[in-house]
């Protein structure tokens, strides 16, 4: 009988980028009235934990790649999304739905992927960019985990990238899904579930040496 191979893969295996998904002033990432769906909770300590992330990439030379979830006031494109618990949110033009710049360090410039669904790879050109960029691993933070977040992880495993979630920089719709969220994503990827502090120091091994 042949031996399983499952064994765990490095955490970064190739080039890495960090994505960023949906950090907006309301949208899926902060709980309240004013986006439409639920939260578990504990938004602001994760974004100090993002923006650290950002820092680290930055400074390592890893790309950084922010992730907006945006809807016509229409509606027209919300397809099934409110067929579920969620209600009418990230509405073009309103600043709920703007990334939260100043709390992840989102600036001018910066790679940036609209989507109208809750896949960052659905309809986007976000394929095209990691591609131009040769990245190999994704390192996926933002929310929902057991949404957004999952359905990202998804369809990047099934295109064959490297996926790793930092499991303490992302949030689900309550804490029982986020953990069933992280479980199905380890399912996925041995080794998919990963800590910020094991991101920072991937992070700092990536830095060019300082040495002449």
């Amino acid at each position: 009988m042949s031996e399983r191979k499952n064994a765990q893969r490095p955490l970064i295996v190739g080039k890495p980028a960090l994505i960023m998904v949906d950090f907006q002033r309301g949208g899926e990432y902060v709980a309240g009235e004013e986006n439409g769906i639920p939260h578990m909770g504990g938004d602001k300590d994760r974004r100090v934990i993002a923006k650290g992330l950002v820092a680290a990439a930055r400074a390592a030379g890893v790309p950084v790649v922010f992730i907006q979830e945006v809807h016509r006031p229409d509606h027209v494109d919300f397809g099934r999304e409110l067929d579920g618990a969620e209600d009418v949110h990230c509405i073009e033009g309103k600043r709920s739905t703007e990334i939260a710049a100043e709390e992840v360090d989102y600036r001018p410039g910066d790679y940036f992927v609209p989507k109208r669904r809750y896949s960052a790879f659905y309809g986007t050109d976000l394929e095209i960019l990691l591609k131009g960029l040769k990245v190999q691993t994704l390192i996926l933070t933002g929310g929902l985990t057991d949404v957004c977040v999952h359905y990202t992880f998804a369809d990047g495993h099934q295109g064959d990238y490297y996926c790793r979630v930092v499991e303490d920089c992302v949030g689900g719709s309550s804490r029982a899904a986020h953990d069933a969220s992280l479980n199905a994503m380890e399912y996925l990827q041995s080794g998919a579930r990963r800590t910020s502090s094991e991101i920072l120091a991937a992070f700092d091994a990536l830095k060019p040496s300082l040495a002449a």
